[in-house]
């Protein structure tokens, strides 16, 4: 079955990032904030249900990355031209989820069959991409100091780069190998 439970959670998580990005443009923080909760929890249920009542398909393994990429690249484009997050962690979010997309363009096209299945640490960074963004939304309700949000950009920018170069790496082998 294509249209289950958890493909529908994935499906609202996509249609979310309108209202979400709407909500930032007009500078309605704590609204984008709820939203962008909802969102990010929808991430979590959607891959329990799946595993707990086996309803795993091939369309969410390939929405689930999907809709991830399109909150997170949506939230830090809109955040880092409201200045909240600087450019440099903007360019290197964004920059990443190009590369992914771009290097399953060129092994796909190449004749291998991709299979999407994230790393550990390629799931660590797309939790602390999350938990930035969320952070920055948290600051227009709360005080959060500049030492922990300068230290939480680094800390995303870090394991940006370093699952992104996991992922140019895993690729030059797949390209290597016998098809």
């Amino acid at each position: 079955m294509i249209i289950n439970v958890p493909n529908l959670i994935t499906i609202l998580r996509i249609l979310l990032v309108p209202p979400f990005i709407i909500m930032l443009i007009n500078g309605k923080y704590e609204q984008g904030l709820i939203i962008f909760i909802i969102a990010a929890l929808s991430d979590a249920l959607d891959g329990i249900i799946a595993r707990l009542f086996n309803q795993k398909t091939e369309l969410g393994a390939q929405l689930d990355p999907l809709a991830d990429k399109i909150l997170l690249v949506s939230s830090y484009i809109i955040l880092g031209y409201k200045m909240f997050i600087p450019v440099w962690l903007v360019v290197i979010v964004v920059s990443r989820d190009c590369l992914i997309l771009l290097g399953i363009g060129i092994v796909s096209l190449t004749g291998f069959n991709v299979k999407i299945k994230p790393s550990a640490t390629s799931k660590l960074t797309t939790f602390l991409q999350l938990f930035t963004a969320g952070m920055i939304l948290l600051t227009s309700i709360v005080q959060i100091s500049d030492f922990v949000l300068v230290n939480l950009f680094y800390i995303t920018g870090a394991f940006t780069i370093g699952s992104g170069l996991l992922y140019i790496y895993e690729g030059m082998i797949l390209l290597n190998s016998p098809k």
